[in-house]
């Protein structure tokens, strides 16, 4: 008895293309979702916890490094 392997897999025939949208906005949302938590866990850090500062320094620092954060994770920034 022969089996029918019409249906197997051949390397590099199927179309990836909702994989890697799926894929390519997941990692977007990871490294955008990281620089917004980063970003507010330092201003209310310095905002509640560092004497002597206020909303003002919170946030500009927050600020700061919003900026770098965003010139940092940039499409065009790394690509390969």
């Amino acid at each position: 008895m022969a089996a029918d392997h019409s249906g197997d897999y051949h390397k590099g025939e199927m179309d990836i293309h909702e994989q890697a949208a799926t894929f390519d906005m997941f990692t977007g949302m990871a490294k955008w979702g990281s620089l917004v938590i980063a970003v507010g866990l330092l201003f209310f850090t310095v905002w509640f916890a560092v004497k002597g500062a206020g909303f003002i320094p919170a946030a500009i620092s927050a600020f700061v490094v919003a900026v770098v954060g965003f010139l940092a994770l940039k499409k065009g920034a790394n690509a390969h």
